[in-house]
This record gives structure tokens, sequence and C-alpha cells, in this order.
């Protein structure tokens, strides 16, 4: 008997007779985005490969590759103990309906393989679709305006999921290492030098606390390289002057 897996494992994406080739590819990068790779298409239909599905991807080629084609989401189903049907109606069925954070929150922590399952871009999951899951997933949304496309729908979820995961976080921009001491000391000397024939130090019983302070404000910052280069070509600048 196969032994129970761990709580945390990776859900898998279902697509329930997905319509065009494009939107199954935006699907999986929307996955890899945050950390999802397995997905599984039902009756596709325009046939699997998909060559639309490619470009649409955007380089999530390993997510394409490992996809499994089933006939009916029975199968696609079969060894996952939570499904979860994404839909914004009930559709006369009664199942408990969860929010993409509270499903993210039981994937994590429930044993077994977890299906996110989402319906044609048309008309979404039928009925019988839905009956086969466990639960309702719904995102909850404008009333006014309840239209989500299917990458769209797919993201929400695996956005949900990736922040109980151990995902790397980006940096909002690219960030220099600082500057060496050397280049600091050049630039407080530059500065120091411009100062003194002004007086600035003056009396001489207060030179050395004012030269701390102003020691203590220009290496707070921890400016880098390129930084201090560009505050001493403005020193440059007003020497020059």
């Amino acid at each position: 008997m196969a032994s129970e897996q761990t709580p945390g494992i990776t859900p898998i994406i279902v697509l329930v007779r997905p319509q065009l080739g494009q939107n199954i590819g935006k699907a999986a990068r929307a996955m890899l985005n945050f950390g999802l790779s397995e997905i599984r298409l039902v009756a596709p239909r325009d046939g699997w490969p998909n060559p639309s599905a490619g470009p649409s991807a955007a380089g999530a080629n390993v997510v394409l590759e490992k996809a499994q084609v089933f006939d009916t989401l029975a199968e696609a189903v079969a060894d996952c103990a939570h499904v979860y049907a994404t839909t914004v109606r009930k559709r006369g069925v009664t199942k408990p309906v969860v929010t993409p954070q509270q499903a993210a929150l039981a994937i994590h922590r429930e044993p077994g393989r977890s299906a996110l399952v989402f319906g044609p871009e048309r008309s979404g999951l039928d009925s019988d679709d839905v009956a086969l899951a466990r639960a309702i997933l719904t995102v909850p949304i404008n009333p006014e305006f309840a239209s989500l496309n299917l990458a769209q729908a797919v993201i929400l979820c695996a956005y949900e999921w990736s922040k109980g995961a151990a995902l790397v976080q980006p940096t909002v921009e690219e960030i220099l290492p600082p500057a060496p001491q050397e280049d600091l000391e050049g630039m407080i000397g530059q500065l120091v030098a411009m100062l003194e024939p002004r007086d600035y130090f003056r009396p001489d019983s207060r030179s050395d606390a004012t030269m701390r302070t102003l020691r203590s404000i220009l290496t707070k910052p921890g400016w880098n390289h390129l930084e201090v280069r560009t505050l001493r070509g403005v020193l440059s600048a007003l020497k020059r002057r």
C-alpha cells in the first residue's frame, strides 16, 4: 500500500475542455510564475499538443511538455484527495464554498494531492463537473462584472498557494553592494578640502566634533560605488564654479 503523502504538496491545475491553445499557454505561464508546474487537460477542444500554446506560455515550456491529457475529469483527478471546482455559481450543487485563500491554506495543511479545476472559457464547469469536487472555490469579485479569463483565475489561485511556499521574493530593483571604505574616504576628503578654506570647521574647539558628525552623515546611507562617484562629480562641479 502506498504511503500517505505529506501536507504541502504542490496542487495540480486541471483545465476541463479548454477551447484555445493560447489560453492553455497563458495558464501555464501563470502557474510557473508562482511555483506550479503540473497541468492536466481534459478533452481539449483542439487536441494536444497545440502549437498555439507555446508562444503564449512565454517560456513556461516545462509546464506544457509535462501536460497530461484525460478523457474525463473523473480520470484526471482520480489520484487526488481534495478537488476544488472553480466557479462563480453553485449551479444547484450543494458543496462547501471557499475562497482561494482558504483553499490554499487547506492544501498546505492537509495530506494528499489536491486539484484546482477550471472549466471551459466560455461556459465554465457544468453541474456534473462540480459534482465531482469536494468544495467549490469562488473568487470574491464585483457582482456587476464577474468576468475572469482562464489565466486570471489560475493566477489568483496560484498566487494564494504561493504565499505558503518557499518562493524567493524578487527585489524591486537591482541592489549594488556598498562602496568600499576607500571610496567613502576619498569623497569625505574631497568635501573637507573644499570646506576648510571657507572656515567651515571653525572654531577649532568644535572642529573634531563637526568632522565626526559630517563623517556620520556621509557614511550612514551605505552609498554604492556609482552613488559615490556621482557625488564626487557634484563636488568637482561645485569646485570649478
